[in-house]
């Protein structure tokens, strides 16, 4: 064929559905007007695996605008997102859970199509005087979707909120959130993810349980499985291949600097510890551990060999992607984002499972004490 712009229009869109990159996707709007014109929502398949992009920091002079950084090809895509300018994100199935830095409003994004959808303000959690965070922006600590908004109304959203201590969820045309009840004795949250059509938290003791939403007094938690706890690390958990894992992030190391030349400096957020300003933290990650969940034996088994999977962690929802699928994405690795704010970007990296080393999956520098890097899955609708 001597002239590509003249392929049919079905043929182009058989093409189109099978692009699972969405850089490739993106690229391919912009070879012809014929082209472009099956760019669109209904012929974007949503349901292909997608490899997250890196969310970089706002940028101090283009605040409505937010930067993604591809793993894939190393490629940079800059977006206008004003309805991110200047709060704390997280994210989940490529919806951007927003924070406002000053008043704590909280809002579903869409960071590529912007639609926006009001959520309650956090105080109306329960008694929400006495568990309020020093700053609004840091009151919901993770965010995760039952289902993509894009797709259905038919949605739960369940966070971390206050100090790591509770969970509470919200579904469409609810007026506030609701919490889950759990024992008195129960330790903070670390993570949470939905699975099976059930939401499964672990706790920084390693106490993996899992929520009953759907009982008529919506406080169901039961325990159903125990790791070992990690004093100086804290725990993800997610799904890979329709198995549940559990990933410990060991040995954060904590000291104290009198200075910006052993770091990269940030600007200064005052906090409960003020009283020597010349103090600031710095760490870094050491290594990380991997338990398969077995939900019919309440066990858990320390595994070594992800196979073709890949995690990426961090401050946003936990996932998984199949290696093989996509260029660049290394099997049985750990991509990990910094989830302290205190960090605000400086603890990134990837981390091979096999033989303990960590090396950068991005070489720049992007930090915030509001809102660092984060995983997003990239969905253009």
């Amino acid at each position: 064929m001597s002239d590509w712009s003249e392929l049919q229009h079905d043929l182009l869109v058989l093409i189109v559905r099978r692009i699972n990159l969405i850089e490739d996707y993106l690229n391919f709007g912009t070879v012809c007007k014929s082209w472009h014109s099956v760019i669109t929502k209904e012929n974007f398949n949503s349901d292909l695996p997608r490899v997250p992009w890196l969310m970089l920091a706002e940028d101090e002079d283009y605040k409505a605008c937010r930067k993604f950084f591809s793993l894939y090809n190393g490629m940079i895509l800059k977006k206008w997102i004003p309805g991110a300018s200047g709060k704390r994100c997280m994210e989940s199935m490529g919806w951007l859970i927003t924070v406002g830095k000053d008043e704590g409003e909280i809002s579903l994004l869409h960071p590529f199509s912007n639609v926006e959808i009001q959520l309650p303000h956090q105080i109306t959690t329960d008694h929400y005087e006495f568990n309020q965070t020093p700053v609004p922006w840091t009151f919901v600590q993770k965010a995760v979707l039952s289902a993509n908004p894009s797709c259905t109304s038919d949605y739960v959203l369940m966070v971390i909120e206050g100090h790591y201590q509770f969970l509470s969820f919200w579904r469409p045309a609810d007026l506030l959130w609701t919490r889950i009840n759990k024992p008195v004795y129960f330790p903070d949250t670390s993570d949470v993810v939905y699975f099976n059509g059930r939401f499964y938290a672990v706790s920084y003791d390693g106490c993996v349980h899992v929520c009953d939403i759907d009982g008529s007094e919506h406080t169901k938690s039961l325990i159903v499985a125990q790791l070992a706890p990690w004093i100086d690390g804290k725990y993800y958990i997610l799904e890979s291949l329709g198995s549940l894992f559990a990933v410990s992030q060991n040995g954060v190391d904590i000291r104290y600097v009198k200075d910006d030349r052993e770091r990269i400096p940030l600007t200064h957020i005052p906090g409960e510890d003020d009283a020597d300003e010349e103090k600031m933290y710095m760490y870094k990650t050491r290594s990380f551990l991997v338990f398969q969940i077995d939900l019919d034996a309440c066990e858990t088994m320390p595994t070594r060999d992800l196979g073709d999977q890949a995690f990426f962690l961090g401050a946003n929802a936990s996932l998984s992607v199949q290696a093989s699928q996509f260029p660049g994405i290394k099997p049985n690795h750990i991509y990990f984002t910094d989830n302290c704010l205190e960090g605000g970007g400086l603890d990134m990296g990837v981390f091979n499972l096999a033989d303990g080393s960590i090396q950068p999956h991005y070489d720049g520098v992007s930090l915030s004490r509001v809102c660092p890097p984060i995983w997003v899955t990239p969905n253009p609708c």
